[in-house]
């Protein structure tokens, strides 16, 4: 079985990533959650993070994998 690990870790990065989006664009005018980190939403710039490395990683597994069925 050639399984790429890529393929699997850009999901799951995906995924939790999106997640901390919605989260984040949900609670953007919760002050109070976000006094502690002087007032930035730390949910959606760190989702959008994640999401964009999942997206990454997901992109060079399935590059890789067309590569190699030809």
């Amino acid at each position: 079985m050639n399984v790429d690990i890529r393929l699997p870790i850009g999901g799951m990065f995906s995924a939790i990533g999106l997640i901390l989006v919605v989260f984040g664009v949900i609670t953007t005018n919760n002050q109070d959650m976000y006094s502690r980190s002087f007032g930035a939403n730390v949910n959606l710039w760190w989702g959008l993070v994640m999401l964009a490395f999942g997206l990454i990683m997901y992109y060079f597994g399935r590059r890789a994998a067309k590569r190699n069925r030809s």
